[in-house]
């Protein structure tokens, strides 16, 4: 039950008259033991509660005002109060569905289809470690099986998508059996390509192997390659291995 505001209305000789404000007026023995330990807990109650609305209200019209498909985690409102109002406030947002916990930590403020009307978009699992990589500060790139796929070089779509990363190694889960998972690479080419598209290309073209990049592979790879600029591709073709260097030069 929420405590809105407390105050004493008098006392009766044998009781003091507590009233909590529009909801219910108790009374509690002047002459018991308990009164002090009641009126403490009552106090804490009141206080706990005061600043949990105020985390609500605050957290709740931050993210009103944000863009649908922004991802919040419990550290975006840290200024807001304690952690503990934070937490409660979090988990209101979510029961009224104004919010949706797509993993331990990580919160969606939903986007929704209002052109097809089929309800939320979620979030792509790309978004969600991008997220975590700029609440982190690190750098990630897609890497594996997912940018096959990603390229349509693949059918296959991993339950675990990899991301390599110049951060701390760990995996989240983002579903029954689902999750993403942050390997740490000391190989710093993989995040200095410039254009995006060119990045995944070469990826996939290891992640594929020398000698097994088929001709169906490399027509697919053409039509990705104009989506690159030719300053880019100049510039990103030195991050390249050199077998794929001439096999991208020769397309």
């Amino acid at each position: 039950m929420l405590v809105h505001s407390y105050r004493i209305e008098g006392n009766t000789g044998d009781a003091l008259i507590i009233k909590e404000e529009l909801l219910f007026s108790i009374k509690i023995p002047t002459k018991s033991i308990i009164l002090p330990q009641i009126f403490h807990i009552f106090v804490a109650e009141f206080m706990f509660d005061m600043a949990s609305n105020s985390s609500y209200t605050a957290i709740k019209n931050k993210i009103d005002t944000s863009e649908r498909g922004t991802l919040f985690f419990p550290d975006d409102f840290a200024t807001f109060g304690s952690s503990d109002a934070v937490r409660s406030a979090l988990v209101r947002l979510c029961k009224n569905e104004t919010l949706i916990r797509v993993a331990q930590g990580i919160y969606y403020y939903p986007k929704i289809d209002t052109k097809w009307g089929s309800g939320i978009i979620p979030p792509s699992v790309e978004e969600i470690a991008n997220g975590i990589a700029k609440r982190d500060r690190v750098r990630i790139a897609p890497t594996g099986a997912y940018v096959l796929n990603l390229l349509g070089l693949s059918t296959q779509v991993p339950a675990n998508v990899v991301f390599v990363t110049d951060g701390s190694q760990r995996r989240i889960n983002i579903g029954k059996g689902k999750g993403i998972l942050f390997k740490h690479t000391s190989e710093m080419r993989l995040f200095a390509y410039k254009s995006y598209m060119m990045q995944l290309i070469v990826t996939a073209m290891r992640e594929l192997g020398e000698g097994n990049v088929t001709d169906e592979h490399l027509r697919i790879l053409h039509e990705h390659l104009s989506n690159v600029a030719q300053e880019d591709f100049n510039q990103d073709i030195q991050l390249a291995p050199v077998w794929v260097r001439k096999l991208l030069t020769n397309i």
